[in-house]
Protein backbone atom coordinates (compact mmCIF):
# COMPACT_ATOMS: atom_id res chain seq x y z
CA UNK A 1 0.00 0.00 0.00
CA UNK A 2 2.93 2.25 0.65
CA UNK A 3 2.82 4.81 -1.54
CA UNK A 4 -0.80 4.38 -3.44
CA UNK A 5 -3.60 7.02 -2.38
CA UNK A 6 -6.85 6.04 -1.43
CA UNK A 7 -10.00 7.24 -2.80
CA UNK A 8 -10.69 9.02 0.46
CA UNK A 9 -7.35 10.17 0.66
CA UNK A 10 -7.79 11.85 -3.44
CA UNK A 11 -10.89 13.01 -2.17
CA UNK A 12 -9.50 14.85 1.07
CA UNK A 13 -6.61 16.29 -0.88
CA UNK A 14 -9.04 17.79 -4.10
CA UNK A 15 -11.22 19.19 -0.62
CA UNK A 16 -7.81 21.00 0.40
CA UNK A 17 -7.01 22.05 -2.80
CA UNK A 18 -10.42 23.62 -3.89
CA UNK A 19 -10.04 25.47 -0.47
CA UNK A 20 -6.87 26.40 -0.34
CA UNK A 21 -7.54 28.28 -4.35
CA UNK A 22 -10.30 29.71 -2.84
CA UNK A 23 -8.25 31.53 -0.02
CA UNK A 24 -5.84 33.18 -2.96
CA UNK A 25 -8.86 33.90 -5.07
CA UNK A 26 -8.22 31.56 -7.98
CA UNK A 27 -11.30 30.05 -9.89
CA UNK A 28 -10.76 26.32 -9.56
CA UNK A 29 -12.59 23.74 -11.38
CA UNK A 30 -13.13 20.06 -10.88
CA UNK A 31 -11.14 18.10 -13.47
CA UNK A 32 -9.12 19.71 -16.19
CA UNK A 33 -7.57 23.07 -14.91
CA UNK A 34 -5.16 23.39 -18.07
CA UNK A 35 -5.57 26.99 -18.31
CA UNK A 36 -3.97 27.97 -15.21
CA UNK A 37 -1.41 30.17 -14.78
CA UNK A 38 2.06 29.01 -13.62
CA UNK A 39 1.41 32.00 -11.26
CA UNK A 40 -2.01 31.01 -10.12
CA UNK A 41 -0.87 27.21 -9.05
CA UNK A 42 1.91 28.60 -7.72
CA UNK A 43 -0.46 30.48 -5.09
CA UNK A 44 -2.71 27.64 -4.65
CA UNK A 45 0.51 25.35 -3.77
CA UNK A 46 2.06 27.73 -1.69
CA UNK A 47 -1.27 28.40 -0.08
CA UNK A 48 -1.42 24.78 0.57
CA UNK A 49 2.41 24.29 1.89
CA UNK A 50 1.44 27.48 3.90
CA UNK A 51 -1.46 25.34 5.82
CA UNK A 52 0.41 22.31 6.12
CA UNK A 53 2.72 24.16 8.37
CA UNK A 54 0.42 26.14 10.39
CA UNK A 55 -1.02 22.79 11.21
CA UNK A 56 2.09 20.95 11.92
CA UNK A 57 3.26 24.04 13.98
CA UNK A 58 -0.04 23.91 16.22
CA UNK A 59 0.15 19.82 17.41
Amino acid sequence: MRGEMTQKGREALERFKMESANEVGVDLKSGDNGDLTAREAGKIGGQMVKKMIDSYKMQ
